[in-house]
């Protein structure tokens, strides 16, 4: 959505209004819906420079978890006993978090805004 992109909250209110007038927010109008309900949360946002706040909007690793266990769960039949559901959810957690030694794109830039900003809070350069 074009409204992460932007970079005022003036021109955040502008593709709001721009994504109403098209056909995609009459097929998803729970998200436009959920923006005008939950502005004063999104506004903090925009106080963040670029490369931090696209860090924030692409990186949804708890929904993206939950998603891969869904399917997981959706595919297989029922577990013969809890310890065998306990034990498919352990393979699958350790198969997600495999991946997890790769960066996310544009992370080191965000990380020497998040330095700038928050200085106290690192002991040591992330670099």
């Amino acid at each position: 959505m074009p409204v992460y992109a932007v970079a005022t909250v003036e021109a955040a209110q502008a593709a709001l209004l721009a994504f109403e007038q098209n056909d995609w927010s009459k097929r998803y109008l729970p998200i436009t819906t959920s923006w005008h309900r939950d502005w004063d949360r999104v506004i903090p946002f925009f106080a963040f420079p670029p490369a931090i706040r696209k860090i924030i909007y692409i990186t949804n690793a708890i929904e993206s978890i939950n998603a891969q266990l869904r399917k997981i769960i959706k595919t297989r039949r029922h577990p013969p006993s809890n310890e065998g559901a306990t034990k498919l959810l352990w393979l699958v957690l350790r198969n997600i978090t495999c991946k997890w030694g790769s960066a996310t794109h544009d992370r080191k830039a965000a990380m020497n805004q998040f330095e700038i900003l928050y200085e106290d809070r690192f002991t040591q350069p992330h670099r």
